[in-house]
């Protein structure tokens, strides 16, 4: 199994990458949104939603592994309308390609080395504030006032001093995300490239010790 692992902003257009790849490859595909990872209500109050610690990362890193050794995992689902896990999970099962998003991917020191190929979707800033405003408006029942008070007190500040930078450890920029079809061409190619060259599997043993809060971009 080969690890994609794309970040961008928040509203960037992730999900629309991960979304046009399995498309491509149909039945070659898993996805884990490490948005899914954030934290229950009893096992930490989440301030800042934009901060790794709010992600339980050890957790997306257990379930890599497990992928990558040919099993299926249990991912946990958040619901962002009552700002919780929920009880349910969705089971997912390995294949060839694993594709990992999320817009901290890059700025955690043990995640980021597991992505075999590491992509990062750029919008311009404006671009991405205004798709998250939609989004959270409307699909998540937000109030415009909550959504903005938010973004000036801690998803701008992530978004400039954490998530844009970590754009230079990406292998390939994609301007545009999903509505770039150059980029998504040149994607597609090297995945054919990996499926078409891959080796037998190993065995890939999880760290006996993950999860440390250092991270660095």
């Amino acid at each position: 199994m080969y690890v994609i692992g794309i970040s961008g902003l928040s509203g960037s257009g992730k999900s629309s990458v991960s979304k046009a790849i399995a498309k491509r490859f149909p039945g070659k595909v898993s996805i884990l949104e490490h948005d899914m990872y954030y934290r229950p209500k009893g096992q930490h109050a989440i301030k800042n939603y934009d901060h790794p610690d709010a992600l339980e990362t050890d957790l997306l890193i257990k379930h890599i592994y497990e992928l990558k050794n040919g099993n299926s995992i249990e991912r946990p689902i958040y619901d962002f309308k009552i700002s919780d896990r929920l009880s349910e999970t969705v089971t997912v099962k390995p294949h060839p390609i694993l594709v990992v998003e999320g817009l901290l991917l890059f700025c955690i020191a043990e995640l980021m080395p597991l992505c075999d190929i590491r992509i990062y979707v750029d919008v311009p800033l404006d671009v991405a504030v205004i798709r998250r405003l939609k989004r959270d408006h409307i699909e998540r029942g937000r109030t415009v006032q909550s959504i903005i008070s938010q973004y000036e007190s801690t998803v701008r500040d992530a978004a400039i001093s954490l998530v844009q930078p970590s754009r230079y450890v990406a292998d390939l920029i994609i301007p545009h995300g999903s509505n770039n079809q150059v980029g998504l061409e040149v994607l597609y190619g090297k995945i054919n490239d990996l499926l078409h060259n891959a080796a037998k599997p190993l065995i890939h043993e999880l760290p006996k010790t993950v999860g440390n809060k250092d991270f660095d971009v």
